[in-house]
């Protein structure tokens, strides 16, 4: 026991301490955070664009021009995986852009919109109907009652899936080095090349993404028990 755990050691010091290796996964870590936050905010503006679009209809009730944009996008980019759509995008879409963090955000924030804009409908399409006849009957046009009256009802429900959607998107950047990035997905695989031991390197990236999603679920589900008691309210 004692043997393994001097091993254990040994290989710790050689992943993390010798070198300031740990500033790697630091420098790594900032960077897949980075991308994961500004992606998720670009997703969500899509994403909300895009849930808005689908729900629009004509007087008769038949699906306008936008929403079949809307439906088109959604199936084409939830129906292709997201390691091609970057490669494309940095491969052809953006080829004489140098910048893989600008490539990696728009890739990925094009991507989760097309989730997010599902979140968004669903949340929209559970708010009552009577909200918006409501509305209607106070005098809103269509616009203002959506704006005024659904979406701030609507964020109640698309809260906790948004964030389930940050973790996915969290968790989806870890195929960035394709466009030259060094993430913390990275950063483990070329200290594992360094120092030809994989066990540590890439268990210490691991736990690294576990403790940061672990504490991202924590915060979500303190979220969720917020909104169930103002509900019960």
């Amino acid at each position: 026991m004692r043997a393994w755990l001097e091993k254990v050691g040994g290989m710790f010091e050689t992943a993390f301490i010798e070198g300031d290796r740990w500033k790697l996964y630091i420098n790594g870590l900032g960077v897949t955070l980075k991308i994961a936050l500004f992606a998720a905010i670009l997703g969500l503006l899509i994403g909300t664009v895009l849930a808005l679009m689908k729900l629009s209809t004509k007087r008769n009730g038949k699906k306008t021009i936008w929403a079949r944009i809307a439906n088109a996008y959604i199936d084409i980019i939830r129906g292709t995986p997201s390691v091609l759509q970057l490669l494309i995008m940095w491969f052809i879409i953006m080829a004489n852009c140098k910048n893989g963090m600008l490539v990696a955000i728009l890739s990925f924030g094009i991507n989760s919109g097309a989730y997010v804009a599902e979140i968004v409908r669903a949340g929209i399409m559970a708010v009552d109907k009577g909200q918006t006849e409501a509305g209607r009957s106070l005098g809103l046009s269509k616009a203002q009652t959506m704006i005024y009256i659904v979406i701030p009802q609507a964020v109640k429900n698309v809260l906790p899936p948004i964030g389930n959607e940050f973790i996915v998107l969290l968790k989806e950047t870890a195929i960035v080095g394709y466009v030259s990035l060094t993430d913390l997905t990275r950063v483990a695989n070329q200290i594992s090349s360094r120092t030809y031991e994989a066990f540590m390197p890439l268990i210490g990236a691991a736990v690294i993404y576990f403790v940061i999603i672990k504490i991202l679920t924590i915060l979500l589900d303190r979220l969720e028990r917020r909104l169930r008691k103002s509900d019960n309210r």
